[in-house]
């Protein structure tokens, strides 16, 4: 069955995927980066997503994310057909989705609260009472609510990616994309964010995607591995027990 609503093609979700990947290619420019991509990932799913630099992750990434259209194939995001999707409904989809970043992004000249009301007012938002109590409440998510009124600059690393944990759960998003989020912090920092974004996948039900070189959390938290190699997309646990250390090779 198939539902049509302002020209986007939606398929009712029997299958319960956020992310739906049939036989995708994507090329960056004319070249090819990976092909014959099948990835499925259920509403509610925390997933990695691994591979030595240059083999494709990144761009997978912002295929999901709508920044490049994939060449070849079936692809499908939170009930978007990204290889028909219009440029005016880009913004729509990327409501749907969080991103959290490793070198966090978070604007310097503005408190944690108004970079979080700044997110809030460019996707929409208008009601100063209704952005008030949304970024409260992520804040608490994350457990910053007594930090709203410090600068970037005066919170530690780990604090700063909680503060982009925060922006990525403000429009309630259906998918999470976290690019390497412990890839500047030490091991008990990176131990923290690891246990909060569990939390919310947990809590919340967001599925989310991780892409990480973090072999420690990988092992002390598994779950189903990706992973980007030979030119396309393998998934490390059809085969059974995982050997974490030759997947990081």
């Amino acid at each position: 069955m198939r539902i049509f609503v302002d020209d986007l093609i939606y398929r009712t979700m029997e299958n319960n995927l956020i992310v739906d990947f049939r036989q995708v290619s994507i090329f960056q420019e004319e070249t090819p980066v990976l092909s014959d991509v099948s990835l499925q990932i259920e509403t509610g799913e925390f997933v990695y997503l691994i591979g030595k630099v240059g083999t494709g992750k990144t761009s997978l990434i912002k295929v999901i994310h709508g920044e490049i259209r994939p060449s070849k194939g079936y692809a499908e995001v939170a009930g978007y057909r990204l290889d028909t999707i219009k440029t005016k409904d880009i913004s729509r989809l990327r409501r749907k989705m969080g991103v959290v970043f490793q070198d966090f992004q978070l604007l310097s000249d503005r408190s944690v609260y108004e970079n979080l009301s700044f997110v809030l007012k460019a996707t929409g938002w208008k009601d100063k009472a209704m952005i008030h109590t949304q970024i409260m409440s992520v804040l608490d998510k994350v457990e910053l609510k007594r930090k709203a009124g410090k600068m970037p600059y005066q919170l530690s690393g780990g604090e700063q990616q909680r503060v982009t944990i925060a922006r990525a759960l403000l429009n309630n998003p259906q998918l999470i994309i976290a690019d390497e989020p412990t890839g500047h912090l030490d091991a008990e920092t990176s131990d923290d964010i690891m246990k909060i974004l569990l939390e919310i996948n947990r809590q919340e039900g967001p599925s989310i995607l991780m892409a990480t070189h973090n072999n420690h959390l990988m092992k002390k938290y598994p779950a189903r591995t990706l992973k980007c190699e030979g030119g396309t997309l393998v998934d490390c646990n059809s085969d059974g027990e995982i050997d974490f250390d030759s997947m990081m090779n």
